[in-house]
């Protein structure tokens, strides 16, 4: 379904679970049941679904001030909104904070979604953090070692201190985890917030000389170091 381009890999599941996903007429109860999508008869919600579509993968420099989201009920400018000239339906893998920016992937390929964002696979992401104040080398330690937050400790991180700008630091911070806004969490957690989030790299993939808004397609090297790296 998520291949089809009908909703997201979480959202298909949902479909599921309320009976509205039927395979050859009979109603599904698992989500993991295996089809032959061009040859098996598949309805949601009383729709037959057509030819699943080529998959794309999108990588995107999020700007300041877009959501990362298909949907936004507050009528905010989406990641979607920035893309020109695509066919299929994308849906972002992971978020970003509407108040950061940086690297996202968007693509209609349900399995490779799965996989990047599922805890078992850590695939790392590196930020570069702008936070008031400099902090000092216990409180880089205890950021790198993980901290409590409200839902549960940090798992070990990578953080070095890169810069000094007009009296504030410069942070370059590698998670594995995908909690909501938590290297926001985490560095006001030591008692340095951040005054600006930029999310450098994915994995294998990097913005490199992107500017904000611009996108590109993965190129074949990237997509099989990602996938190598999910193992699928």
């Amino acid at each position: 379904m998520a291949w089809a381009g009908v909703a997201s890999r979480r959202q298909s599941e949902e479909l599921i679970a309320k009976g509205l996903v039927k395979v050859n007429g009979l109603t599904v109860s698992t989500p993991g049941l295996k089809i032959d999508p061009l040859s098996d008869r598949v309805e949601v919600n009383g729709q037959v679904l057509k030819k699943p579509e080529d998959l794309v993968y999108i990588l995107l420099y999020k700007p300041v001030g877009c959501v990362s989201t298909v949907r936004d009920p507050e009528g905010r400018r989406k990641v979607t909104d920035l893309l020109r000239d695509i066919k299929q339906r994308v849906y972002p893998v992971g978020r970003l904070d509407y108040d950061s920016e940086g690297l996202i992937l968007l693509t209609n390929d349900g399995e490779l979604t799965y996989a990047l964002t599922h805890p078992s696979h850590e695939v790392p992401k590196t930020y570069r953090a702008w936070v008031t104040g400099v902090p000092g080398p216990d409180k880089l330690k205890a950021l790198a070692r993980g901290v409590e937050l409200d839902d549960g400790p940090t798992a070990p991180a990578k953080v070095t201190l890169v810069g000094i700008q007009k009296g504030e630091g410069i942070l370059e911070i590698t998670i594995h985890e995908g909690r909501n806004r938590q290297v926001r969490r985490m560095c006001e957690h030591i008692g340095h917030p951040v005054q600006h989030l930029l999310r450098e790299s994915i994995g294998p993939l990097h913005l490199g000389q992107m500017q904000p808004g611009q996108f590109r397609h993965l190129n074949a090297g990237e997509l099989k170091k990602l996938k190598k790296i999910v193992k699928i």
